[in-house]
């Protein structure tokens, strides 16, 4: 090589090296298309100033983003200033921002941007319905005791959402929680059969227009403002000065006529966040319907091989995890009958606890989220299977047979390993057959803290109502599922030929 190809290596890696060691600024964000659609605006923002940017948007609910943000795990999000009031700091008094700034400051968090619009809360009833029954104010409500409210869980344990709400006007409904996503379906249309009477709205929704909905006033101000802000960790200014120089570009940048239209173009017309975001930063008037997209095309999308291969990674990491730890100790636990149903009972209690609770316990425990979390989630819920086969295999070989091996001489240990676990295999692999079913729908789960898989697309698609998008990632996860239980069904069949030739 000579000396100018050899400076010209030595420049590329240097240059390789710098964007290596570039730090970057992770940008989170909640499971509703309006996250979606500002997490795409930050990040794009802070790309164009040169920023290194890690997205990790649909992280669930509040409580999930602000551990995650808490943790180091991400820098900024977008968040509301009543949200951050009523739910992160419990101060219901507080609604300025410098008041928010100086109650933040010790919990290592700032509060800045304010983006131009606001996003309230407000609950919504069908235009037809509300006439009918001469509701227009939500006073009116605890005139009704037997309407139907599906509420989103969320705002069903929020102080600032039905707690409070229903304290506030005296009412007497037991609303049904339900999925965000999905209670405009569940409302149905005019003329069309209602499954539920009212749901809770964000006021800038893009279908409160479309559908013709009837908004009904706050009439007792229960509701605080929820001006859009960016919650961030402190040093996110000195450590990333040109990012957070180019976010704080866009204060004031979205109206709520604005922030309307861009969701409006996620959940009505399947125009993709990016562009979304793109579109608004360039100030384009792009066209409000986006080209269609069919099944298929989203089904084999340039995410799907990226998508398998976490979900895979996934399931493969936590059923190894599960075997390694599970295996061994039900081995040892098997000849004692105390500890062996002391184990297998934590364990079983382990199967009882909801996925997501879990995970939020996890990003507190471990301090971030993302795949460390879900591999720890999924590894509990595989043992169980792992643990009772095992046992039960042990339980299953022969005493003859042991005797026999104890006769020749043979040490505990080679008995184990030459007599008892090869007739317990079949047992154990059942167990393990069963942990990796397990493990493929879990795995979905892991999407709601950034830990990605086919989850991504079942989450996205639960955020917009979209049909086509919420098959095109459970389509590949049953195929998965099919898939190892083919390779378990042909090892056996492989075992039952090689007996038979035998």
């Amino acid at each position: 090589m000579n000396r100018r190809g050899f400076f010209a290596l030595l420049l590329l890696l240097l240059l390789a090296g710098s964007a290596w060691a570039q730090e970057p600024l992770r940008v989170g964000g909640k499971r509703f298309t309006e996250a979606y659609v500002l997490v795409e605006v930050l990040a794009q923002t802070a790309r164009a100033a040169g920023a290194l940017v890690q997205v990790q948007a649909g992280l669930g609910n509040t409580a999930i983003v602000h551990a995650a943000l808490m943790a180091g795990s991400i820098d900024v999000y977008p968040e509301y200033t009543g949200t951050i009031a009523q739910e992160i700091l419990k101060r219901p008094e507080l609604k300025t921002l410098e008041e928010l700034r100086a109650a933040l400051a010790p919990l290592g968090l700032g509060v800045d941007v304010p983006l131009g619009f606001n996003n309230g809360y407000a609950l919504a009833m069908r235009e037809d319905r509300a006439a009918a029954l001469g509701i227009a104010k939500l006073s009116d409500l605890a005139r009704h005791p037997t309407l139907r409210l599906g509420l989103s869980n969320e705002f069903i344990g929020r102080a600032d959402g039905w707690p409070g709400l229903a304290l506030r006007y005296g009412l007497p409904q037991r609303p049904q929680g339900l999925d965000h996503g999905l209670a405009y379906e569940a409302l149905g249309k005019a003329g069309q059969a209602a499954q539920i009477d009212a749901i809770d709205i964000y006021t800038t929704d893009a279908k409160i227009g479309r559908l013709g909905l009837r908004v009904l006033q706050d009439d007792a101000t229960h509701f605080p403002r929820y001006d859009a802000v960016l919650l961030y960790r402190l040093d996110v200014p000195q450590r990333l000065p040109a990012a957070w120089a180019a976010l704080r570009a866009l204060g004031g940048s979205i109206d709520e006529t604005q922030m309307i239209a861009m969701n409006a173009r996620a959940e009505l017309d399947g125009v993709a966040f990016d562009t979304i975001a793109r579109d608004h930063l360039a100030g384009s008037a792009a066209p409000l319907k986006a080209p269609a997209t069919g099944f298929w095309a989203r089904l084999f999308g340039p995410d799907l091989l990226r998508l398998t291969l976490q979900h895979l990674g996934l399931v493969l990491a936590s059923v190894g995890a599960a075997v390694a730890i599970g295996v061994p100790l039900a081995t040892w636990a098997a000849p004692h009958p105390r500890w062996r149903g002391l184990l297998l009972a934590a364990t079983g209690v382990l199967q009882t606890v909801p996925a997501l609770a879990l995970l939020a316990v996890l990003i507190s425990a471990l301090g971030r989220i993302g795949t460390l979390p879900a591999l720890v989630a999924l590894t509990a819920y595989a043992l169980l299977p792992v643990m009772r086969n095992t046992c039960t295999g042990l339980a299953g070989v022969p005493a003859g047979l042991v005797m026999a091996g104890q006769a020749l001489g043979l040490t505990a240990w080679q008995r184990l390993r030459h007599i008892e676990l090869p007739l317990a295999l079949p047992v154990i692999v059942a167990g393990v057959r069963t942990a990796t079913s397990i493990a493929v729908g879990t795995a979905t789960i892991a999407a709601f803290i950034g830990a990605g898989g086919y989850g991504e697309r079942i989450v996205t698609g639960l955020a917009l109502n979209d049909r086509s998008l919420l098959l095109a990632g459970a389509l590949p996860a049953a195929a998965l599922a099919l898939l190892f239980e083919g390779l378990f069904a042909a090892w056996a069949w492989a075992r039952g030929e090689g007996r038979v030739r035998g």
